[in-house]
């Protein structure tokens, strides 16, 4: 077992690794760009951790100890004693790359560099660095702590051994990790643009309304959440970035974004981040009742 992991970049997806490792008993160094920013995330955990308390999910105990384990920096030098370091940075290739080539800099060669990109190629991130037989995918799925589901992705250098560590990291966090050999947007992003993109469409068409089309794909196809909600709940930019990405690297007409997607995010209509997407949330997240 990883006894300790470093995490890079605390939005949504950073601070759900964060907890989820912290909360199954590992030590996790996270960093940042700033002290502010360090601050920020370890209020927004604390926040999500309170919540869990008013829902009885977790005592105050547990809360202490799992923020006990976890240690907010500013520097990349402070991951140098972690075995594994997770980039969770935004999804953009300019920026991951940096990163990558900043982390394999300061690192000792044996530690592993983990990707949580979504659509990105770990195969080009990889030769950004000296150790790319150490270098592998973890695509988390949002919110991270909720999710059991983890796909590990091998790049074309990635070892056995890097898998196989990748994979014992993903289920002493209680995560189902699914072995994927690399291509535009793995399994879960690539199946499920598809439907969001067409969700927006039917709606941008007249042919339903947002709540209408979530209703019929609930209840009709039960599903766990509509697939306007999912995308609010994912962002709809980086919704649009996916597909863009994997329009501009597999060229088919099905991962062309809807109209309506773009027009969203140029208004700063991001889904729940924003507080409004094709419905609207309060401060917590929760969609609001239509009036």
């Amino acid at each position: 077992m990883i006894r300790e992991v470093g995490v890079v970049g605390a939005g949504e997806t950073g601070r759900g690794i964060v907890q989820s490792a912290a909360g199954a008993g590992i030590n996790v160094v996270f960093c940042e760009t700033s002290e502010e920013r360090v601050a920020e995330a370890i209020a927004a955990i604390t926040a999500v951790l309170d919540h869990e308390i008013e829902r009885w999910g977790l005592t105050k105990t547990e809360k202490t100890v799992i923020l006990s384990r976890i240690r907010g920096v500013t520097s990349f030098e402070d991951l140098k004693s972690a075995p594994m370091v997770i980039e969770a940075v935004h999804d953009d290739w300019a920026l991951k790359s940096k990163v990558f080539t900043a982390l394999d800099r300061v690192l000792p060669p044996e530690a592993i560099l983990v990707t949580n990109t979504s659509s990105l190629s770990i195969t080009q991130l990889a030769a950004q660095t000296h150790r790319p037989d150490r270098v592998v995918g973890m695509h988390f799925l949002l919110p991270v702590p909720k999710r059991p589901l983890v796909e590990v992705v091998r790049g074309l250098h990635t070892s056995d051994e890097t898998v196989r560590r990748a994979k014992e990291f993903a289920a002493d966090i209680n995560k189902t990790a699914i072995e994927v050999f690399e291509y535009p947007g793995f399994v879960t992003t690539r199946l499920i643009l598809p439907l969001l993109n067409e969700a927006m469409h039917v709606v941008m068409e007249g042919v339903a309304s947002a709540a209408d089309v979530d209703t019929a794909m609930t209840l009709g196809y039960n599903f766990p959440t509509g697939p306007l909600e999912l995308a609010d709940r994912i962002g709809l930019d980086e919704v649009l970035l996916w597909m863009e990405q994997l329009f501009r690297e597999l060229g088919d007409l099905k991962y062309r974004p809807c109209p309506l997607l773009r027009k969203m995010v140029r208004a700063g209509h991001l889904g729940v981040k924003t507080g409004r997407g094709f419905f609207a949330y309060d401060e917590r997240g929760k969609k609001k009742k239509e009036s």
